[in-house]
């Protein structure tokens, strides 16, 4: 399965139900996450742009483009991003084949 960072801000409704009545939303996000074929592995709440993160893993990017649209369509969240996340192992292999890629007549923008 493919792994993926999902970052989240909340909307000012949001925050102001979480302040007012305080929950672990862990059992939400794994529901959520679950019923698109996807794992929960980390959950945060998080300082900064962002409220939240939660690190997952999905069988594909059509699953977890399902989940952030399904998210994002509850209103809860005023901006919901999908990171897509390379092993150090998946990254090397892109490496080679970057490496062995014949791009012939390709050149950069303004070369």
């Amino acid at each position: 399965m493919a792994h993926f960072m999902l970052r989240w801000q909340l909307t000012a409704a949001a925050a102001k139900a979480l302040v007012a009545r305080p929950q672990d939303r862990t059992v939400q996000a794994t529901t959520l996450f679950e019923g698109f074929g996807g794992k929960l592995l980390q959950y945060f709440f998080t300082f900064g742009e962002y409220d939240g993160l939660a690190i997952c893993e999905f069988p594909d990017a059509t699953a977890v483009a399902a989940c952030s649209m399904a998210a994002s369509a509850t209103g809860a969240f005023s901006r919901f991003e999908t990171v897509s996340l390379l092993t150090a192992k998946e990254a090397e292999t892109a490496m080679q084949v970057a490496r062995a890629a014949k791009i012939g007549g390709y050149s950069p923008p303004n070369v």
